[in-house]
């Protein structure tokens, strides 16, 4: 558990650590980072290093084609520097979702949607408020709706081991997914628009691959190609911006009452109402859960033991009736630990970023840094979250680690969704608005999963058999 000195007991020391030469530098950690280390090697060796986890480093998009991108950063790679990210007293969230880059406004109809605003920026509380809203008035249905759509994703499934003797099954669950938000968030069944119920969460797909492939190590095409094509340039929204639009078109006509509320209860236009209900379905919701949720259903699948233990207390707390609800998932503490230790172990995002609102003094566990106004702060949380200073055996996934007391407490330090866990989502903060309804919806899919199955064999990209409950 973590119990650090003050930052009057730790010495004052220069952040290490270089920018290296004009172009020449932020090139060369650019082809590291994306080319010869990859980002988890990125970092590490640098701390290495420099025996620090706070210094000096570039960080891509960079040279040649991003001109007006500053590829300078100060990386914070332990919990406890870390944590400064989400201070919003020192530091502003002012258009560094992705860092210094920025994709283009025109893939949101020309305008700064909510998470590019900074807490002081008057319309940030309107969008935030809205979000919350929107969540809120969403529970009513978001149950019902979520088992809907997980019938139809496992009957697929089944289906598919049953023809093929295995099932690759990301794309169906993007699918499961995306009708799934369109129903709880938006108010509309994807059924009304056959072309969206095929192709919305194809574009989502496209549209969010645009936005994030310049900063992105994918790994799908051999290297120079991958470094050549896919990381030298920004995309342009045009590839998209039809499909985008019929997805536009589509809330604007079926999502009435969702936009009425963002129009008359927030003051927002209605274009404002329609670009940020898609964002934070699109680029929030449905993006973190197609990354999140393999991530989650491979940890399981990969593990009987733990299968076991998890199907013995969905039955136990459920009963024989089957009763899910919110009330009985939250009482199934290994379910959600294992949620919990899978956001620690591959958070969703990994990258965090905030700017120095002013000059001031950042810790770590061993020393003081000075940070200027201005500068860029990064933490990699796939490196954060393995701080041997708060997580016993960190490079170990342990289902138990958040279950009692002490790992109760632990969730203090769990920071997978621009906050930590413990906190509480507002107008004030950019913590996520959905943060307890992500860690509720994934313990519901592992619940639903043990009800319907006895047992699951597979991985992260596939299914190869499923033994029904008996």
């Amino acid at each position: 558990m973590l119990s650090p000195p003050s930052p009057s007991q730790l010495p004052l020391r220069t952040i290490p650590g270089s920018y290296g030469w004009p172009l020449v530098g932020p090139l060369s950690d650019r082809l590291d980072y994306f080319w010869f280390q990859g980002p988890d090697k990125f970092f590490r060796t640098r701390a290495e290093k420099y025996k620090s986890t706070v210094f000096r480093t570039n960080i891509p998009p960079t040279f040649p084609f991003f001109g007006n991108v500053n590829p300078n950063i100060v990386a914070v790679l332990d919990v406890k520097s870390f944590s400064h990210l989400f201070d919003m007293d020192l530091v502003d969230k002012r258009d560094v979702l992705i860092g210094d880059f920025r994709p283009s406004l025109e893939f949101y109809g020309g305008l700064r949607v909510g998470v590019y605003l900074d807490t002081t920026e008057p319309k940030h509380a309107k969008l935030k408020n809205f979000a919350m809203e929107t969540l809120k008035r969403s529970s009513k249905v978001w149950l019902q709706e979520l088992r809907s759509n997980l019938n139809t994703f496992w009957g697929t499934v089944e289906s598919e081991i049953s023809k093929n003797g295995a099932a690759s099954y990301v794309f169906p669950l993007q699918r499961c997914i995306f009708s799934f938000l369109c129903a709880s968030l938006a108010g509309v069944d994807v059924s009304v628009s056959p072309d969206i119920a095929e192709n919305g969460w194809k574009t989502l797909n496209t549209w969010l691959a645009l936005q994030v492939i310049p900063t992105t190590k994918l790994g799908i095409l051999p290297q120079p190609l991958e470094e050549i094509l896919l990381h030298t340039w920004a995309y342009p929204s045009q590839i998209i911006a039809g499909n985008y639009k019929k997805l536009y078109d589509f809330i604007d006509e079926n999502a009435g009452d969702c936009i009425r509320c963002g129009q008359e209860d927030f003051g927002l236009t209605r274009e404002e109402a329609i670009h940020n209900l898609l964002f934070v379905m699109g680029f929030n919701a449905y993006g973190g859960f197609s990354v999140f949720l393999p991530s989650l259903i491979g940890r399981i699948t990969d593990d009987s033991g733990l299968q076991e233990r998890v199907r013995s207390e969905v039955r136990r707390v459920c009963g024989s009736g089957s009763d899910l609800d919110y009330k009985t998932v939250n009482e199934m503490e290994l379910v959600k630990s294992v949620v919990y230790e899978t956001l620690r172990f591959s958070p969703p995002v990994p990258l965090q970023f905030a700017r120095a609102r002013k000059d001031f003094q950042i810790s770590s566990h061993d020393s003081v840094f000075e940070v200027k106004k201005g500068e860029l702060l990064c933490g990699y949380q796939p490196m954060v979250m393995r701080d041997g200073n708060v997580f016993d055996e960190p490079d170990e996934f342990k289902p138990d680690r958040y279950i009692g007391q002490t790992g109760s407490e632990l969730l203090d330090y769990l920071y997978w969704s621009n906050g930590p866990q413990t906190g509480t989502p507002s107008a004030a903060n950019k913590q996520c608005a959905a943060k307890d309804m992500v860690t509720l919806t994934a313990s519901l899919i592992v619940a639903d999963l043990f009800l319907r199955y006895d047992s699951i064999t597979g991985d992260s990209g596939s299914i190869k058999s499923v033994v029904r409950a008996t």
